[in-house]
């Protein structure tokens, strides 16, 4: 009986206790921002995007699955591949970034990458990673690397050495499938794989500081929806255009955030 008192009085003591200001703060929602679509533009619909980033006026491409992955040069407006290189089928294609002249691209469960000098799409290297391969992007000093739990690696852009990582976490804990990436004014935008759904993370912190409802722009409904998901996101930093598609979509949409109400 007196052991039943005593945790009563504990248990009320702790919730009369002050929170914290971090603790407060990590319990706090973050903002869910919608979207409107301001251009449409063509994608190949055999496409099975797994990597997008935007330069120099052109979209550059990584798709997936065994004997139909690529990398890819496209015209933004016409959707026409202007460059291609072709993995091997033993290869699945997965992300890809850009780090100066060199495209890097990654694979799914070969844990092997490819590295192409950008203009010519000559494959210059390869390398080796220790885990599934699924989105990559480059903040200007690491590349960082999902591999569909809630971590994120960080690799030394010429030795591919992990120098640190982080757990993604938002109010309801960890966040995994991680999927496709792209660096934007210091946050990771990131696709959450079987989902409509844009996770913008803090790449010190690993916490989700928003989240993006993509809900209603897919094209496809019923069992499509399982195989041809959200997936590319690409940014163009000089006139701040933000692009997504999907895998198999026949659109790659220019869209602006919706600011919370």
């Amino acid at each position: 009986m007196l052991k039943s008192i005593i945790f009563l009085i504990v248990s009320i003591l702790l919730l009369l206790m002050p929170v914290s200001q971090s603790e407060a703060n990590s319990l706090t929602p973050v903002p869910v921002y919608g979207y409107r679509v301001v251009n449409t533009y063509p994608h190949d619909p055999e496409s099975f995007t797994q990597g997008l980033f935007f330069e120099d006026g052109a979209l550059y491409e990584g798709t997936g699955l065994n004997g139909r992955s690529s990398l890819r040069k496209v015209k933004l407006q016409t959707g026409a591949v202007v460059k291609v290189h072709k993995l091997t089928r033993e290869f699945f294609g997965e992300g890809i970034t850009v780090v100066g002249n060199k495209i890097i691209q990654l694979t799914w469960k070969s844990r092997i990458g490819f590295v192409y000098d950008k203009d010519s799409f000559n494959l210059l290297r390869t390398f080796k990673y220790p885990t599934e391969g699924w989105g990559i992007t480059y903040n200007g000093k690491y590349l960082i690397l999902s591999d569909g739990t809630a971590n994120l690696y960080f690799l030394e852009p010429e030795t591919f050495r992990e120098v640190r990582r982080v757990e993604v976490r938002d109010i309801n804990g960890p966040v995994s499938r991680i999927n496709e990436m792209e660096y934007i004014r210091g946050e990771i935008y990131a696709n959450i794989w079987l989902t409509d759904r844009i996770a913008k993370i803090n790449p010190g912190t690993g916490r989700v500081n928003g989240w993006i409802d993509l809900k209603g722009l897919s094209p496809f409904s019923g069992r499509d929806e399982n195989i041809k998901v959200l997936n590319g996101i690409a940014y163009d930093e000089k006139n701040d255009r933000l692009f997504v598609t999907g895998k198999l979509w026949p659109y790659v949409y220019e869209i602006k955030l919706v600011q919370p109400r």
